[in-house]
Formats: structure tokens, sequence, C-alpha cells
């Protein structure tokens, strides 16, 4: 069975882009820039949000998120 990816969203810090959000049948999933492993699948959209602000660097702005 194949998963479908229903929506994509990149998240941009100050530097460019630090990781991105997928959504699927899963839930959500949070992929750092430069690593091929998911940091994790949440439930929500926000819980997603906040799982990839905090694997940023310690007082790293919010990311602006732009839906792909």
């Amino acid at each position: 069975m194949s998963t479908k990816t229903l929506a994509l969203w990149v998240a941009y810090g100050t530097n460019g882009v630090v990781g991105s959000i997928r959504h699927d049948d899963e839930g959500y999933t949070v992929v750092m820039a430069g690593s091929d492993a998911a940091t994790g699948t949440y439930p929500s959209l926000a819980s997603a949000k906040g799982a990839l602000h905090s694997k940023m660097r310690p007082g790293s702005d919010w990311p602006m998120f732009r839906e792909h």
C-alpha cells in the first residue's frame, strides 16, 4: 500500500529552508533540512510546526511555513 501525500509545507528560517512537514494518512511528518530521517509524525499541523521549531537552534525565530 502506498501512502499519498496530501499536502507539503516548507519551513523557512532566516538563512533559508530549515525543514518540511508532509501531511499524509499517517499524520504530519517533520523532516529537518539536511536529514534523511523524519524527526516524528504528529496528529496536527500545529503540533508538527511546534516540533519543527523545537528542533531548530535555540533562540531561533518562528519559521515561515509555506504550503507547496
